[in-house]
């Protein structure tokens, strides 16, 4: 246990309104030397956590854990240096240092990381620094160079790698799950069709698609609903898997895969649609993507934005942004409609589903984790966890809040070929 002295320092009074701070408690004494190291560290650490109710074990078996509430899961830092690159940038060091083996979480890596998002949110996010860091955020635009760059790192290192954790058609998107007890397969379909209802496709129309992955959606709107589809993407890996289903599924007179940017989008199209693709846009070219929109919507059509978002504008994690998705920034609404408003393109409808990308992330961990040792003998040790992390750290963003995913409707300024009720999206299809 920490001395009289140290218990003093590591609380503050409860009255004059001032809350009380919770006491970081040795749990293990390892020895008067090593308390002396680590006192301070871990003090800090939890200072900059926001005091989150978990447990830290040093690398000489020393022990930390607010005094407060039992510990929801026990982080162990190997080494000395590896708490001081923690403590100097934790955004990105965690990640570095999990992804190394050199920290490791003890329990379950979701609930552990809900946790911390959860108390990282309480911390006061004003001052010089926070606000460079949200500015500099909203200023790293995508050229197409660049876009092309950051597209290559993320979904091509192999078509072979997601087949083993994503669904039967390659859906790397949220799922949409219409009861509790929806697998990932049918969740991914009514996700599907979720997203067709609110366009209200009819057999004949022309759609747009902005960045289509591997051909799931574009395929599902001209099997399903009748519509002759060009989807544009700048992945060669995903663009080769899309077009031969259309070949083996006898589709391919009816949807165009093109290797291209939304900025090359040419044609005039009854509905546009973009699933999981605003996230790579930048802010910067937000402007670009308006008017690529306006350029090609006829008169009576109508649009759906489908996008990982936030509830304030802010940076993307800065592990995930240089590791796992460089070029990445996740909107917020106000954000999101920078695109429409200079267009004259009208909000329809808001739909926030984030407890559904948790769920999605959940199935596809799960399935990641199953086939770790099959990951690992493509890539190596440090891939299999940087991986783990990613997905496990996106489950606990979406059930902490901090992130959103938005579904917005919209379409021309003054039409009135509007629904009267919101039944059309849950009515099931002819």
């Amino acid at each position: 246990m920490l001395n009289k002295r140290d218990q003093a320092q590591d609380s503050y009074p409860a009255g004059n309104g001032t809350p009380e701070r919770p006491r970081i408690t040795q749990v293990d004494n390892a020895g008067e030397s090593a308390r002396q190291s680590g006192n301070w560290l871990v003090r800090r650490l939890f200072d900059l956590a926001g005091q989150p109710p978990v447990a830290v074990r040093l690398w000489d078996g020393s022990e930390y854990a607010s005094s407060r509430t039992e510990p929801v899961a026990r982080l162990h830092i190997h080494d000395r240096r590896a708490l001081q690159k923690l403590l100097g940038n934790p955004h990105y060091e965690f990640g570095e240092l999990y992804s190394a083996g050199r920290i490791e979480v003890e329990g379950n890596l979701a609930e552990f990381l809900d946790v911390v998002y959860r108390h990282l949110h309480k911390v006061r996010r004003d001052g010089l620094r926070g606000r460079l860091v949200r500015l500099l955020a909203r200023r790293q635009g995508n050229t197409e160079d660049r876009a092309r760059q950051n597209i290559t790192h993320h979904y091509d290192i192999g078509n072979d790698f997601y087949r083993l954790w994503l669904d039967e058609n390659m859906v790397y998107t949220c799922a949409y799950y219409p009861h509790s007890e929806a697998g990932l397969e049918l969740a991914q379909t009514a996700k599907l069709d979720h997203v067709c209802r609110k366009l209200r496709l009819q057999p004949g129309d022309r759609v747009a698609e902005a960045g289509c992955g591997w051909g799931a959606l574009a395929l599902h709107m001209a099997r399903h609903y009748g519509v002759h589809v060009k989807a544009y993407n700048i992945s060669r890996e995903q663009l080769a898997f899309a077009r031969e289903r259309a070949r083996a599924e006898g589709l391919d007179d009816r949807v165009e895969f093109i290797e291209d940017d939304y900025r090359a989008i040419q044609g005039e199209f009854d509905a546009f649609v973009s699933v999981g693709m605003l996230e790579h846009v930048g802010v910067d070219n937000y402007g670009a993507l308006g008017e690529t929109i306006d350029r090609v919507l006829a008169p009576h059509g109508r649009g759906l934005i489908h996008t990982i978002g936030r509830d304030a504008p802010g940076p993307m994690n800065e592990w995930i942004e240089r590791r796992i998705f460089p070029g990445a920034y996740p909107p917020s609404l106000s954000e999101i409609t920078e695109i429409l408003e200079p267009w004259g393109l009208s909000v329809l409808d808001v739909e926030n589903i984030r407890l559904h990308y948790a769920r999605t992330l959940e199935h596809w961990l799960e399935r990641y984790d199953a086939n770790a040792d099959r990951v690992r003998d493509m890539f190596d040790d440090t891939f299999v966890r940087a991986w783990r992390l990613y997905l496990a750290g996106s489950i606990a963003a979406f059930t902490s809040g901090a992130l959103q995913l938005f579904q917005v409707v919209f379409n021309r300024h003054g039409s009135n070929e509007l629904p009267w009720t919101r039944d059309y999206i849950y009515r099931e299809p002819a």
